[in-house]
C-alpha cells in the first residue's frame, strides 16, 4: 500500500525530470529503521541509462522529493540507495482511511474475480475427522477466506470417497456390531475392520430405527448398512466441521461420479488419445510418456478400475467447470500419487499448470513434554472433535494456521490451553479484548470518539504510534502476498506482531487521561483502529475476537 504509493511517486518524478528509466527497481523496508521508512535502488538501476553516477541521479530525485509534503526527509546512502521518511501527516491521513474502511480494510480487487477451487480434507467417509483433517480444514478455509477478501472468487470443495473397498468394509464392520446388539457373540473382530467406538454408536442408532435388518437378504442388508453408515458419517463430519467454523460450497461424491458414467468416460477419452494399452488382461495408462516414473494400471484383470480412474474423472470435472486455479491440499503421503494424476491431465489435453498441489506435513501432539500417541484404543486425542473439546476451536485453528504448510507441526496441547501471554492466540485475542475494555472505560470517563476532530491526530507524534500505523498499513499487501504464495501463516505472524506492538504501547503510554482529553481522544482513535485490524485478521483465520476475557 505505502510501497505502491512511493513507487508511483518515483515513476512520476522520473517522468517529470525527463529521465530514462526501466521499472525493475524495488522499494523495500530497510533492515535498519534509522535509514528511514523505505528504501529504493532506483538510482542504482537507472544511472547507466542516464549516463550519470548513481549518486548524481539520486541527488536529482532527492531534490524533487524535497518539495513534496508527504515526505519528511529523503536522503542518499551508500553507493546510491535512496531512503524515504514519510511525514507524520501522511500516516495520519492513512489512519483515517483505515477508520473509514473499517472491517473492509485490507480487502481489494486484486484477484480480479478469477475463479479458484480449493479442495481439501476429502477424508474417507468411514469415520470421524481426525487432527490431520483439522489442520487441512484450518489451512484451506483460511486460505479461501483470504483469497475472497482480496478479490478472488474462491470456492471450497470436499471430495467424498464414498465408493470402493473401504465403504464395503465400513458396512461389514457395522453389521458385526449390529449382530452383537442382537446377542451374537463375535469372537474375533477382523483386523481390517473399523474398530472405533463410533461403529458401536452407529449400530445402536441403526438398531433404534431398524431392528429387523437381520431378516433381510445379505445383499439388501449390506446395501442398507452401507447407505446408513455413509449418511451418518457424513453428518458426523459436517457437524465436526461446523464446530470448527468450516463450511463447504460443494460436496463431490465419487459414487455419484460413477453413476453418471464419468469413470467410463475417462477410460474412453484416454483410449481415444491413444494413451492406453492391454497387458496381462489389464488396461494400462502410458503415463511414462507424460513424465511419470512408470505406467499405471487403469483397469485390473477382474474388470475393476483402480482408484486412479475416479480421481482422474473428478479432476476432469474441475477443468470442465472452468476454474482459473485448481488447488489441491493434500497430506505428505500423496507425493507419489500426483505425477500420475498430472500425466493423465496432460494426456487429456488440459493445462496441467492450472493444478497446484500443496502438501501439509505431519502433526505431532505433545502434552507435558511427551508425545501423545495417536491411538483410539488408548483414549488419546485423535479426532477433530476431541481436539476442539480439549483446546477450543480458536486455539486449534491458530496453531494450525501459524505454521508453513511444508513444516512439520508440533502441537503443544498444554500451551494451547493456557490463559496467558505464552499462548499466541490468547495473546492476540487479549489485545482485542483489552482495547474493548479501554474504550468502555473511556466512555465511563466521558471521553468519547463521537464527533472526533481529525486535527487531533497531530498529537500522535510518538515513534511508537507511527510505527503501529505503519504496521497496520502493511495488511493489504500482506494479504495479497499470502493469497499469491498460498501461505496463510503470514497472516498469523502479522497479527501476533501487531498485538505485541499494542501491548507494549499500552504498557508505555497512558491512553485514558481525564486531565488531557484531546491526547486521550487521539490515542483512543489509534487503538480503536488497532482493534478493527485485529478483528479483520482474526475473522480471516476463523477465530473469534472477544470483547471481554
Amino acid at each position: 500500500m505505502v510501497k505502491d504509493k512511493i513507487r508511483k511517486d518515483i515513476v512520476k518524478c522520473l517522468k517529470q525530470l525527463e529521465l530514462k528509466f526501466n521499472d525493475n527497481f524495488v522499494v523495500e523496508v530497510p533492515n535498519n529503521p534509522e535509514h528511514g521508512d523505505f528504501s529504493s535502488n532506483v538510482a542504482l538501476v537507472n544511472a547507466k541509462l542516464n549516463k550519470v553516477s548513481p549518486q548524481k541521479l539520486a541527488e536529482k530525485i532527492i531534490e524533487y522529493f524535497s518539495k513534496k509534503r508527504d515526505y519528511k526527509s529523503v536522503s542518499v546512502a551508500g553507493p546510491g540507495f535512496i531512503n524515504f521518511k514519510l511525514a507524520n501527516n501522511f500516516y495520519h491521513r492513512k489512519l483515517l482511511e483505515i477508520n473509514e474502511k473499517n472491517r473492509k480494510f485490507g480487502s481489494s480487487e486484486y484477484g480480479n474475480k478469477k475463479k479458484v477451487l480449493l479442495e481439501f480434507i476429502s477424508a474417507n467417509p468411514t469415520g470421524p475427522l481426525n487432527v490431520v483433517s483439522a489442520r487441512a480444514a484450518a489451512f484451506g478455509d483460511t486460505l479461501c477466506r483470504i483469497m475472497r477478501f482480496v478479490g478472488f472468487r474462491a470456492y471450497k470443495e470436499f471430495y467424498i470417497n464414498d465408493a470402493g473397498n473401504q465403504v464395503d468394509i465400513l458396512a461389514e464392520s457395522l453389521e458385526l456390531r449390529y449382530r452383537e446388539l442382537h446377542g451374537e457373540r463375535i469372537d474375533e473382530f477382523p483386523p481390517e475392520a473399523y474398530h472405533g467406538e463410533y461403529i458401536k454408536d452407529l449400530a445402536a442408532k441403526l438398531n433404534s430405527v431398524e431392528s429387523k435388518l437381520l431378516h433381510y437378504s445379505e445383499t439388501d442388508r449390506l446395501r442398507r448398512m452401507k447407505q446408513f453408515a455413509l449418511e451418518e458419517v457424513h453428518k458426523m463430519q459436517q457437524e465436526s466441521l461446523k464446530r470448527f467454523d468450516v463450511t463447504f460450497d460443494n460436496w463431490m461424491s465419487e459414487k455419484k461420479l460413477r453413476q453418471e458414467g464419468a469413470v467410463e468416460e475417462v477410460l474412453s477419452y484416454l483410449a481415444e488419445a491413444h494413451c492406453t494399452y492391454e497387458k496381462d488382461e489389464a488396461i494400462w495408462f502410458s503415463s511414462t510418456e507424460f513424465g511419470d516414473e512408470k505406467d499405471r494400471v487403469l483397469m485390473k484383470a477382474d474388470g475393476n478400475t483402480t482408484y486412479l480412474v475416479p480421481d482422474i474423472a473428478y479432476h476432469l470435472t474441475k477443468y470442465q467447470r472452468k476454474f482459473d486455479y485448481l488447488i489441491d491440499i493434500l497430506g505428505p503421503d500423496h507425493h507419489g500419487y500426483v505425477p500420475r494424476l498430472k500425466a493423465a491431465i496432460m494426456a487429456l489435453g488440459y493445462d496441467v499448470n492450472k493444478l497446484e498441489i500443496i502438501y501439509l506435513q505431519h502433526i505431532t501432539l505433545f502434552e507435558g513434554g511427551q508425545q501423545v500417541k495417536m491411538s483410539k484404543r488408548a483414549g488419546k486425542i485423535v479426532t477433530m472433535d476431541d481436539l476442539i473439546d480439549e483446546v477450543g476451536k480458536d486455539a486449534a485453528r491458530y496453531f494450525f494456521v501459524s505454521r508453513k504448510p511444508n513444516a512439520h507441526l508440533e502441537f503443544d496441547l498444554e500451551l494451547a490451553k493456557k490463559k496467558s501471554n505464552e499462548n499466541p492466540v490468547y495473546y492476540v485475542q487479549y489485545a482485542h479484548a483489552r482495547i474493548a475494555s479501554i474504550l468502555r472505560k473511556a466512555k465511563k470517563e466521558k471521553i468519547s470518539l463521537k464527533n472526533f476532530d481529525h486535527k487531533l491526530l497531530r498529537k500522535l507524534n510518538k515513534e511508537d504510534e507511527l510505527t503501529i500505523i505503519k504496521k497496520m498499513l502493511e495488511l493489504p499487501n500482506l494479504l495479497i502476498s499470502a493469497a499469491d504464495a498460498r501461505e496463510p501463516h503470514r497472516l498469523a505472524n502479522y497479527v501476533y506482531d501487531l498485538a505485541g506492538m499494542f501491548h507494549k504501547y499500552y504498557a508505555k503510554f497512558k491512553i485514558v487521561d481525564k486531565k488531557n482529553p484531546e491526547l486521550s481522544q487521539s490515542r483512543l482513535f489509534l487503538i480503536s483502529n488497532i482493534k478493527t485490524v485485529l478483528a479483520v485478521c482474526l475473522h480471516l483465520m476463523g477465530i473469534s475476537a472477544p470483547q471481554k476475557m
